[in-house]
């Protein structure tokens, strides 16, 4: 019984903790901070994405649940620091032949983003470093080599709009020497708007430039997002479709799937 109590006792003491963080924004205000890769927020997005008609004879799927903590942290009263990490778990199917299907985390990319916290002539600006990890437990789930690069973002807010982009390059500079070198630019122009109910709509491209094979891969996403409430708690629940405009020799053609949970958690 004491430790029910005590169990029941810190539940409700984080509940009230998290009330009280988020009584100074409105839930459309959060909305809005979601749109923002450098607000205040702390947040953990489970973004899932499904493509298919991958590899040479498109009988390839693949299904990846990215976990992407968001965590910004407060240096001096002008600057922010924002860490955003992506976590990829891997489950794919008849990749790179028939039969051949591998589960598992692949490699870790996190970007680290110094952002002064008021706006330069109406625009949020970050950048930083950015560092791609050789986590993945599976050779073919990952290019087993460290890499590091800059990254950068650059985007405005105005009644309800929110519009960028992010962009990275990395380079691989150490791991295993069969493998290919890594050089990667990465683009993410973006555009959203937040309605008076929550609901965001959100249109992107996440290009990338692999400089080894001279190649693009250009999927375009369009998701819509609602902001709601479990009790006290917020969170949203986004979901799209992406088209693949280019792709890689061998990658996913089409049409793919995405779906987005975030949660949202008082600094």
């Amino acid at each position: 019984m004491r430790r029910n109590t005590m169990v029941i006792f810190l539940l409700a003491s984080v509940l009230a903790i998290t009330s009280a963080a988020f009584a100074e924004d409105s839930d459309l205000e959060l909305a809005k901070k979601l749109t923002n890769p450098l607000s205040d927020l702390i947040s953990v997005p489970l973004q899932y994405n499904y493509d298919k008609d991958i590899g040479p004879s498109d009988d390839g799927s693949k299904s990846v649940l990215n976990i992407q903590p968001i965590w910004p942290f407060s240096l001096n009263a002008d600057w922010n620091l924002v860490t955003r990490t992506i976590m990829p778990l891997v489950d794919q199917h008849d990749i790179p032949v028939k039969g051949e299907n591998k589960s598992g985390l692949g490699d870790i990319l996190q970007s680290f983003f110094f952002s002064p916290k008021e706006p330069v002539h109406g625009w949020l600006l970050g950048a930083g470093p950015v560092f791609l990890y050789p986590s993945a437990t599976d050779s073919l789930l990952g290019g087993e080599k460290w890499g590091v690069g800059p990254t950068v973002v650059a985007l405005q807010q105005d009644n309800g709009w929110t519009y960028g982009m992010m962009a990275n390059h990395v380079e691989s500079f150490a791991g295993n020497e069969d493998r290919n070198y890594i050089s990667s630019t990465f683009l993410q122009p973006f555009l959203a708007y937040t309605t008076k109910t929550r609901t965001t709509i959100s249109l992107n491209t996440e290009s990338t430039y692999d400089w080894h094979n001279s190649a693009w891969s250009v999927p375009v996403n369009l998701a819509v997002g609602q902001l709601f409430r479990i009790g006290k708690l917020p969170m949203q629940l986004t979901a799209g479709v992406r088209y693949w405009a280019v792709s890689q020799d061998d990658g996913p053609e089409g049409f793919g799937a995405r779906l987005v949970l975030t949660f949202i958690f008082p600094k």
